[in-house]
């Protein structure tokens, strides 16, 4: 396609998405419900057919070089189809929230006055590498009442095309339209420059891949943006603390699964059981392959596990995203100087504390200032799914309208309604 084709392309779709919305916002619960269910269905029975589709862009991607971290977050394995399955399903089972009006107040002239919520209207979903991302966002354009367009990358579009033909079949059963979820069919960059200018077609955009991409969008755009830049996670482990469940969840939140933005990136422990805690931790990491990047007082309490790979910590690791077994570690102080170090270094993201001490917990709890913060749990935790809001369409740390993982009530807004019986004012 040449830019002008293009140009009119995303032109059409934004044409037929604004239309869509008006269609999806007034959707009855029940409709909602049984797109959602009939998209699980078509899920699970469409598994072998999507796997087969699926292949297709993992052997490209390893043909092309792309990075073994990169390639695991393109698989649809059994696991994540299973999953995007099952978060249909609670998203279908949830209360449908779109028309709640809250806060309803009798004002001294009479009048009632209370908030409506309501859908977004048009959202538009750039993404990399993750094709399960086509599901999320079109489940929770769904359950929302939203219309939107979703545009993966080049990497998955194979997958992203297979996944988006079972999402229309599932909106025509509920007899919903089916350009309430549409697919860019171009893997053109030119798309994307269209699509985050079109303010009369689209309310906002969310962007979910790495740092350029996003840092692309929010420069660009001439819509509202939804985004985190960087997932830049720590682990806290305090004085004083369950040293065993300590290291169970430092492992956890760093090895479950190397390449999320909710990964633990660094370590920080206190001084007062670094002694106990770091020679444990470290055989773990060491059997698992983790290089840690140390300080020089972390050093001898690590380097003795078999296979250990130590590395000297540099500035720069304490602001950076691995998504890789790497792990930066620090011995610090205890309370305040962690929390200092997470307020300067980290991306706003997931943050945990792994402490004994209630007064502990509720200052980190409270100074701390990211989007999700956790006490005894691993930051694996950051996540739509497992916050129970049945998918998400991305982790926000904006500070404006939606923040953490962003599902159903964040791709709503709220509007003043007035009930009178017949007030005029004086």
């Amino acid at each position: 396609m040449n830019t002008a084709t293009i140009e009119e392309t995303m032109r059409a779709i934004g044409v037929q998405a604004r239309h869509a919305s008006a269609r999806m916002a007034i959707a009855t619960t029940q409709q909602k419900a049984q797109a959602l269910r009939t998209l699980a269905q078509l899920l699970r029975e469409q598994s072998p057919a999507l796997q087969t589709e699926n292949a297709k862009d993992v052997e490209r991607a390893r043909a092309n070089g792309l990075a073994e971290p990169m390639v695991d977050r393109l698989k649809l394995t059994d696991k994540v189809l299973a999953t995007a399955a099952e978060g249909c399903e609670q998203l279908a089972a949830m209360p449908d929230i779109i028309g709640d009006i809250i806060g309803l107040r009798q004002q001294p002239s009479g009048i009632r006055v209370g908030q409506m919520r309501v859908p977004l209207g048009v959202f538009g979903m750039i993404y990399e590498s993750r094709p399960n991302v086509t599901i999320e966002a079109a489940s929770l354009a769904i359950k929302s009442g939203n219309a939107c367009i979703l545009r993966g990358g080049s990497e998955a579009i194979d997958s992203n095309k297979a996944q988006a033909a079972l999402v229309r079949q599932a909106l025509i059963s509920a007899q919903l339209p089916e350009d309430g979820v549409q697919l860019v069919p171009t893997t053109d960059r030119a798309a994307v420059g269209s699509l985050i200018t079109m303010p009369e077609y689209v309310d906002v955009i969310i962007p979910r891949g790495g740092r350029g991409l996003i840092e692309r969008i929010s420069a660009e755009a001439k819509v509202p943006v939804i985004k985190h830049l960087d997932g830049i996670c720590h682990t806290y482990v305090d004085d004083p603390c369950n040293i065993d469940q300590a290291v169970t969840i430092a492992d956890n939140a760093k090895t479950q699964k190397y390449s999320p933005c909710n990964a633990t990136e660094t370590l920080l422990v206190a001084r007062g059981v670094a002694d106990a805690f770091l020679p444990k931790i470290a055989a773990i990491y060491a059997a698992k392959g983790v290089e840690m990047r140390v300080t020089g007082d972390v050093a001898p309490l690590v380097s003795a596990a078999p296979q250990a790979n130590v590395v000297p910590a540099t500035e720069a690791d304490w602001s950076t995203e691995y998504l890789a077994p790497i792990i930066s570690i620090k011995i610090v102080a205890g309370l305040d100087e962690a929390i200092a170090h997470i307020n300067q270094y980290g991306s706003h993201h997931t943050d945990a504390i792994v402490t004994t001490n209630h007064q502990h917990a509720q200052r980190f709890l409270r100074e701390v200032d990211s989007a999700s913060v956790m006490v005894n749990a691993s930051t694996r935790f950051a996540d739509g799914f497992e916050f129970g809001l049945g998918a998400e369409i991305g982790i926000s740390t904006d500070k404006f309208h939606a923040r953490g993982p962003v599902g159903v009530e964040g791709l709503t807004s709220l509007k003043y309604i007035v009930l009178g019986e017949g007030e005029i004012r004086q």
